[in-house]
């Protein structure tokens, strides 16, 4: 139910014209229904229902045609309901027909279309009970009416949960903005937090220096005034140790609450961008249903994860792509009940669309159990249109076969219909998933089926991605867009016609420095080893050379200034945690780019001993351990091999020192006063800074729960202090961060 306020401004005929299409989704899904289900008097009943509103909203905008129609459709219901008639798969062919044409009278433009069809209609479906002399008169009209309006208390909540209220774009846009400005905001008191941390380390060492003068100053005779003042500056130092520590305390507790508030805030805004896709799947049923008829197919849909919930600009843009693949499906994939009954299979084909949420991302799988692709028809296809040449055809990959699908013009039937074999619909889908920044990939099991496995973004709002650094300067990269990172050495690296390049599952793939083609100045390099995102299109994959990874960030889109037009390489903007800004790039844009600069032939040398050599910073690693004993011997085995150590003698120590310095690595134990090994590891990953910060739990405990537990609370690696005796610690240590 919309609020009155967001409908004020509606004409009747717009109100109609929702009113109609809410109802129409009803009764496609419950026509549906009358196929499949033994018992189907709820769905009678809500048929009814759905055809009685639409009579009276039809009646008081003054569409007659309308209200004749849905008035026969509310008899035939009627007489079903009474089991006067039979619904047989034709009369729901009728009906269905019946109710396209309800929805086209909805539709201002195209009421003069549907007023040509009406009577046809509208006899067809009295046919479908008068055959059965079913009595049409004034009293059984009047009659029908009285259930209509009955409400079952199961159906009546529903009503609350489908309210809804219409929302301006650009408002929904200002109103994610803020919330995204209040998540930077919030984050701001934590560096708050750490400088009264540090002030408080400073108060406690004053109270030191000033308890070792009072030492120094014990055994010498002093002034009476001196004393008393001296005992008095003690007194107020240790108050205002005391006094920052309960505000540091106050301060922690107020940023964890203002961050919590802001997330939540954030999330609930992102949540009205959101719906499930049952919403955008309403047709599919019936499609699936109607295509196979018209096919003398039988096919079952089966829709797995309906109530998962999708940005509502990626539902709308998938119904093309999700179309075209179930039109494929049906066409090709599924046999005639003849073929199916041949090869053993039941005479009912099955079509699955599996829709979830994994790792953050969404993945819509459909599958079909027909006849699948033979991949040497497939080779054979690739070979006659002239795509490769048989000798590449005969190395390609079962993978790499199935990318032809999606090329334009490729089809693997030279019979040309009007639902399939232009070569154009996946064509289309894999397009419209690129345009999303999603991915589409299909795999065949010959005799079994087909599958296609849908990757994308949870929501167009909000995107994963990979940050980096280039000349100083971070960017982001979708992780949707990207097929590989990896970190290369020199001796990885050859050069073939002046052109850089390595070896990625036996293909070459072109290096290039991300500097060159962004524009921006050469920084210097480490060629020692490199940084590469491989990104590529259907045809050419590159690796793009980057100073640095900075890690994977979630990052809410912010488009844009119109006036700035189209920027080369970049779609668009975001915030970074701390209030610095951050470019999103635009990959295929940069694909075309890098194409461009190797066209021009000027490609700069990656690996020329040319480039400056960055200078060595050594790598700061914590050791938490409250064994003194300890503590020292991981220290000297670490800082022996050219680790920057300092120490923590508990967890709560630890947890200070950690927030209040920079470190690549922390290592603890597990059994502390005051603050475990455990806790400090989950308080470590949960922090919005330190969060990839790798952390070493190493403990006497060598058992498989204790394990277990380190692993949960985020520890990259949990190992027994007998590492000490070989170089189990060392080599973790260069694992995780790489060499001193």
């Amino acid at each position: 139910m919309l609020d009155e306020s967001d409908v004020s401004n509606l004409s009747l005929l717009d109100l109609f014209n929702m009113e109609v299409k809410a109802q129409v989704a009803v009764m496609n899904d419950c026509l549906l229904a009358l196929e499949t289900k033994s018992d189907v008097k709820p769905e009678l009943a809500a048929l009814m229902r759905a055809a009685h509103c639409i009579k009276g909203a039809a009646r008081i905008v003054q569409i007659e045609p309308a209200v004749n129609l849905a008035h026969v459709m509310e008899d035939c219901f009627a007489a079903a309901q009474a089991q006067k008639v039979t619904l047989t798969a034709d009369g729901v062919d009728v009906l269905l027909q019946g109710v396209d044409m309800l929805l086209h009278m909805a539709n201002p433009d195209l009421q003069q279309l549907a007023d040509v069809n009406i009577t046809t209609v509208v006899s067809a479906i009295a046919n479908i009970f008068t055959s059965q002399a079913i009595p049409e008169t004034p009293a059984n009209h009047e009659t029908i009416s009285a259930p209509v309006q009955v409400l079952t208390s199961k159906e009546a909540p529903n009503i609350i949960q489908n309210r809804a209220v219409r929302m301006n774009t650009d408002n929904l846009n200002r109103l994610m903005g803020l919330a995204g400005e209040s998540l930077v905001e919030a984050n701001w008191l934590e560096p708050f937090a750490s400088s009264l941390l540090k002030l408080k380390g400073s108060q406690l060492e004053l109270s030191n220096m000033l308890e070792k003068l009072q030492d120094l100053l014990g055994n010498q005779i002093l002034d009476r005034e001196i004393k008393e003042n001296f005992t008095t500056i003690r007194q107020k130092a240790n108050e205002c140790s005391q006094l920052t520590s309960d505000r540091q305390n106050e301060i922690e507790l107020f940023s964890q609450r203002a961050a919590n508030l802001a997330q939540r805030l954030y999330q609930e805004v992102i949540a009205t961008r959101m719906c499930s896709f049952a919403d955008g799947g309403q047709g599919f049923p019936r499609m699936v249903r109607d295509l196979a008829r018209q096919l003398g197919k039988q096919v079952k849909l089966e829709i797995v994860g309906k109530s998962t919930l999708v940005d509502r600009d990626i539902l709308e843009r998938l119904e093309a792509p999700l179309t075209q693949i179930l039109r494929n499906a049906i066409d090709h994939g599924i046999e005639s009940p003849q073929e199916r009954l041949a090869v053993g299979k039941s005479e009912e084909g099955l079509i699955c669309i599996e829709v979830a949420h994994r790792a953050g991302m969404l993945f819509i799988t459909v599958s079909d159990d027909g006849r699948g692709i033979d991949i040497e028809f497939l080779r054979q296809a690739v070979i006659s249109k002239q795509l490769t040449n048989p000798e590449m055809a005969a190395q390609l990959t079962e993978a790499e076969l199935m990318e032809f699908l999606f090329l334009p013009g490729f089809s693997t039937t030279d019979t040309v219909t009007e639902i399939s074999g232009r070569g154009v619909g996946l064509d289309i889908a894999h397009s419209t998933v690129r345009e999303v920044g999603g991915m589409l990939r299909a795999v065949s099991a010959p005799g079994k089926g087909m599958t296609f496995h849908l990757q994308l973004p949870l929501t167009l709002s909000v995107i994963r991605t990979l940050l980096v650094e280039i000349a100083g300067e971070p960017y982001a990269f979708g992780l949707t867009r990207i097929e590989q990172v990896a970190i290369l050495s020199r001796s990885n690296i050859a050069v073939s016609e002046n052109r850089p390049f390595f070896l990625m599952n036996n293909q070459p793939v072109e290096l290039i420095l991300a500097s060159q083609v962004l524009e921006l100045p050469s920084p210097a390099v480490n060629i020692e080893s490199l940084s590469v995102i491989v990104i590529g299109d259907r045809l050419n994959r590159y690796g793009l050379v980057v100073d640095r990874f900075l890690g994977e960030h979630s990052l809410v889109v912010r488009p844009l200034d119109p006036r700035l037009g189209k920027v080369p390489n970049i779609s668009a903007a975001a915030l970074m945690d701390d209030g610095s800004p951050v470019l999103i790039v635009d990959v295929e844009d940069l694909v075309r780019s890098i194409a461009k600069v190797f066209s021009n032939g000027q490609v700069s040398q990656v690996n020329q001993s040319a480039y400056q050599v960055v200078n060595k910073t050594y790598k700061r690693v914590l050791v938490v351990d409250d064994s003194i004993t300890v503590r020292e011997m991981e220290r000297k085995l670490l800082e022996n091999n050219g680790y920057k150590v300092e120490v923590a003698v508990n967890g709560m120590d630890g947890w200070n020192v950690v927030r209040s310095g920079n470190y690549d690595l922390v290592v603890t134990d597990i059994d502390m006063p005051r603050m475990n090994g455990f806790e400090l590891t989950s308080q470590i990953k949960t922090h919005p800074k330190l969060k990839q910060t790798p952390v070493i739990i190493i403990s006497y405990k060598d058992r498989e729960e204790d394990r277990l537990q380190g692993l949960e609370a985020g520890a990259d690696y949990y190992l027994t202090k007998s590492s000490f005796h070989d170089d189990t610690l060392l080599k973790v240590a260069i694992d995780l961060i790489g060499e001193a």
